[in-house]
């Protein structure tokens, strides 16, 4: 029986997921039987393929266990539990994000780089947004090697220590919050089978006595000139190069007094 995954990262039993995250392979309960047919790397990939494939909910230990060839009760001597599979899934997705030196380049471009690396991290397995949780992170090595990495784009900025950790949780805040809003509309339209524009058109009679421009002129006047400029009521490119800019320019208040 499939069983509702975890609402979160962070929900197993620590000792047992931070061994599994550091490769320490007595970290899965010992059971008696044959040798294991499998390594703990193809586990993840598995519960990993059917996440992105057909949603984090899709991912169960009987499903994991079908996917790699191995019985469903044979699967827990890999991974103890859901739990701690999840969180290996995330640290795993983590160490394998390409970390390019920062070199010489300015603040602003780094930051734009971190930016950008999540959020296509984030629309190749949109389900991450859904439990990610930035205080219960898996601290496995994928885990601390972005945090090293993206703590160092902040590096020559005069942040303190304090305030570097703070910038870092509001950055990738929006991009988590940007991707989503992506990922929703993104499936509004897979679910009800139409894009933007047909729904707009289907419902152009209703909208057309809604949008009355002597009651909401401001609506209807802003409203239009938005949908024409970015081609409908809302564009998740036009709202993520818009909310970077005005991120970054928050930062930069805070840098630049420094």
């Amino acid at each position: 029986m499939a069983i509702d995954p975890p609402a979160a990262t962070g929900s197993g039993e620590p000792s047992r997921t931070l061994a599994l995250l550091w490769g320490d392979a007595s970290a899965a309960p010992r059971r008696r039987g044959p040798g294991r047919s499998v390594t703990v790397d193809q586990v993840v990939d598995a519960a990993l393929s059917l996440a992105d494939d057909q949603g984090l909910g899709s991912v169960t230990m009987r499903a994991v266990a079908e996917a790699v060839g191995v019985s469903a009760m044979s699967v827990y001597t890999y991974v103890p539990g859901k739990a701690e599979l999840l969180d290996l899934m995330v640290d795993t997705l983590y160490r394998r994000m390409h970390r390019p030196a920062w070199r010489r380049s300015l603040w602003r471009t780094r930051l734009t780089k971190v930016a950008e690396a999540n959020r296509e991290l984030l629309t190749a397995h949109p389900w991450l947004t859904e439990v990610a949780a930035l205080s219960r992170p898996p601290l496995g090595p994928g885990v601390m090697g972005k945090y090293e990495h993206e703590l160092a784009a902040f590096d020559n900025t005069g942040l303190s220590d304090v305030a570097t950790d703070a910038a870092l949780t509001y950055l990738l805040g929006f991009v988590q919050s940007h991707a989503r809003s992506a990922h929703d509309a993104q499936r509004a339209t897979t679910d009800t089978a139409k894009s933007d524009d047909q729904w707009w058109a289907a419902n152009q009679p209703v909208l057309e006595q809604a949008f009355d421009p002597e009651t909401y002129p401001r609506s209807v006047r802003i409203g239009s000139a938005a949908g024409e400029a970015q081609g409908g009521a809302w564009s998740a490119d036009s709202a993520w190069e818009f909310g970077l800019a005005r991120t970054l320019d928050g930062l930069a208040a805070l840098i630049d007094r420094r």
